[in-house]
């Protein structure tokens, strides 16, 4: 089966500008895991916008346990990637690790991120510094969604129901995909909530600070409008009253206009078993 992925064509008309040293590109020589390799200066990549199907935080590489899913991701990265030359484009920050974060096109226009996303081995996770091209990243998890593969037919990977912030308590000091219903919306000194229940002390929250508000507004934006819509968050669940995602950057937050399809997954109980579902990613950038 062909997979939708976007090839190097869409991402010029976009404007991705190329950052490695040579016209004609850098040569993969190792694959560390789903979502970063190693080029053959030495450097190492983090694919910009997603992040692959990992191990727990907690696995502990000596007991030997297997987590399919991660495999999954690194063995499709290295079957993509490995031994292929790759053109960096950016901008190209740097993150904790030293790596760079960039998006990877093929010599033959293929785009990892988007190969990774089609096949449901990777989420879209932006941040502040890298949110280039996230309507694009998007549409492919949004395609891999629809379709229940890979990581979506885990539980561990489920979409959160907002409803539940019992669930979502549990998800704490985890990177989640929430949907809920807005029930209220409040500003204040440049800042703003949206709330999924009718007491913020325990729901769900989100939170838009002041420096993400500007960023918000500047992109179209305006938050009162999310009250009573559905919506997507992505982001780190932390504990502030009840369970809470502080929002970053315009990104997180996608306005859903009907239920999208990942609901109706949800409530079919759909789960592959050959799936391990205690398998979790957690790549703190």
């Amino acid at each position: 089966m062909r997979l939708p992925v976007l090839l190097l064509t869409g991402l010029l008309l976009c404007g991705l500008l190329p950052v490695a040293a040579s016209a004609d590109g850098l040569r993969v020589t190792a694959v560390l895991d789903g979502d970063t390799l190693e080029l053959e200066d030495g450097r190492r990549v983090r694919l910009a916008g997603i992040d692959a199907a990992k191990p727990p935080r907690n696995a502990d590489p000596a007991d030997g346990r297997v987590w399919p899913l991660a495999e999954a991701a690194t063995a499709a990265l290295a079957d993509l990637a490995l031994g292929r030359r790759v053109v960096l484009h950016g901008p190209a920050p740097t993150d904790r690790h030293g790596r760079l974060l960039a998006h990877l096109v093929r010599e033959d226009g293929l785009w990892l991120q988007s190969a990774l996303l089609v096949r449901g081995l990777a989420r879209v996770h932006t941040r502040p510094d890298a949110r280039a091209y996230a309507a694009e990243l998007l549409a492919g998890e949004e395609t891999a969604r629809n379709a229940g593969r890979g990581l979506w037919r885990s539980r561990v990977y489920a979409v959160r129901e907002a409803a539940d912030p019992e669930e979502i308590f549990r998800d704490r000091d985890s990177f989640q995909l929430v949907e809920g219903v807005v029930l209220a919306v409040s500003k204040s000194g440049g800042e703003g909530w949206l709330d999924f229940g009718t007491d913020w002390r325990s729901d769900v929250t989100v939170h838009i600070g002041r420096a993400a508000m500007r960023e918000v507004i500047r992109a179209g934006i305006d938050p009162l409008s999310y009250e009573g819509r559905r919506v997507r968050v992505r982001g780190w669940i932390t504990l502030r009253n009840g369970p809470m995602i502080e929002i970053t950057h315009p990104e997180q937050i996608e306005r859903l206009e009907r239920e999208p399809a990942s609901a109706a997954l949800r409530r079919s109980g759909a789960d592959d078993e050959s799936w391990d579902d205690d398998e979790g990613e957690d790549d703190l950038e």
